[in-house]
């Protein structure tokens, strides 16, 4: 395990310091921010000492012809959207006359905040008392989350070969958790060195929705460990919590899940995220695994010392 730390708002995680845990909001809130206020406070009822969410610029990251595609849109979504004004006047005038009407565009466009709304979450989490931060997918949400002085930056493993989101995330220089799924040991020690000194956080992943326990290789951490020497996370897709209290054994210094209100919801991340009993049960089994740990030195405990002497043990070596 690699003893260097980074500092992630208040949190210095890394070496011997208590795991940081962080929900991921994502896009779970389904473009609500009454649901962005409820997954928020359910986070920090659990004990998760960060929430993220995922920033785009729905027209950079995806082509004209994906956003035109007819996509079957919840009513509540699409009305969430047209609450917040995130859609088009083409859209809304069309919705206006048929809100079934909808667009791959429609829903990825209602699954964006806008800097007001991030106004309001980050209002919100300060008076929560926990800190926020967001994986940028393109360079105009990296200068829209900067605004709001965040504690670092996510690289989502999609976009960990994107050298120009790389370098205006660099340019900044706070602290990057770099997501390696999907990606070899040469691309991740590419993106190290684009990332041209900042402090960097590994996060092992598996980018598959659920991900297979057999896929996990939480082995792999300790590679990380090994070939970087630097602190590494994990993000956890998988269903369940068990795997992901193995992972901070391993050594990860910071676990990711995905939160939800209800697995049942619509949406992408539902499926493969933990609702509040799961996300709490994680938690307690995580701070229960990392009392257990101890310090490695092996040693003789005083409550040990009264049972040897009743066992009259013999000390002939």
């Amino acid at each position: 395990m690699s003893n260097k730390t980074v500092q992630i708002g208040p949190y210095e995680v890394g070496g011997n310091n208590p795991c940081l845990v962080v929900a991921e909001i994502g896009i779970n809130h389904n473009g609500s921010l009454e649901f962005v206020s409820r997954l928020i406070d359910m986070a920090v009822l659990a004990g998760c000492g960060a929430v993220k969410f995922q920033t785009r610029s729905v027209d950079v990251v995806y082509t004209a012809e994906e956003l035109a595609k007819a996509r079957a849109v919840p009513t509540d979504v699409v009305q969430h959207a047209l609450m917040r004004s995130v859609l088009p006047t083409e859209a809304i005038s069309r919705l206006g006359k048929d809100i079934t009407n909808t667009t791959n565009g429609d829903l990825k466009r209602a699954l964006e905040f806008s800097a007001e709304d991030y106004r309001l979450i980050d209002d919100y989490c300060r008076t929560k008392g926990v800190i926020w931060f967001s994986s940028p997918w393109d360079e105009a949400s990296v200068d829209l989350i900067e605004q709001f002085n965040p504690p670092c930056f996510k690289v989502a493993s999609a976009s960990l070969t994107d050298r120009g989101l790389l370098e205006r995330i660099a340019s900044y220089g706070r602290p990057v958790i770099l997501g390696t799924g999907m990606s070899s040991m040469d691309q991740v020690r590419k993106a190290i060195a684009v990332l041209n000194g900042v402090p960097v956080i590994l996060s092992h992943t598996v980018s598959t929705y659920p991900a297979k326990r057999s896929d996990l290789n939480l082995r792999a951490i300790h590679t990380l460990q090994k070939e970087f020497g630097v602190p590494v996370a994990y993000s956890g897709h998988e269903n369940g919590t068990t795997m992901s209290v193995c992972a901070v054994a391993l050594g990860a210094c910071m676990v990711e899940r995905h939160i939800t209100l209800d697995r049942t919801m619509f949406g992408s991340d539902q499926s493969a995220s933990l609702e509040a009993v799961g996300l709490t049960t994680m938690i307690r089994n995580i701070r229960d695994l990392e009392g257990a740990l101890g310090t490695g030195e092996k040693q003789i405990l005083d409550a040990e010392k009264p049972i040897a002497a009743k066992l009259r043990r013999k000390d002939t070596l």
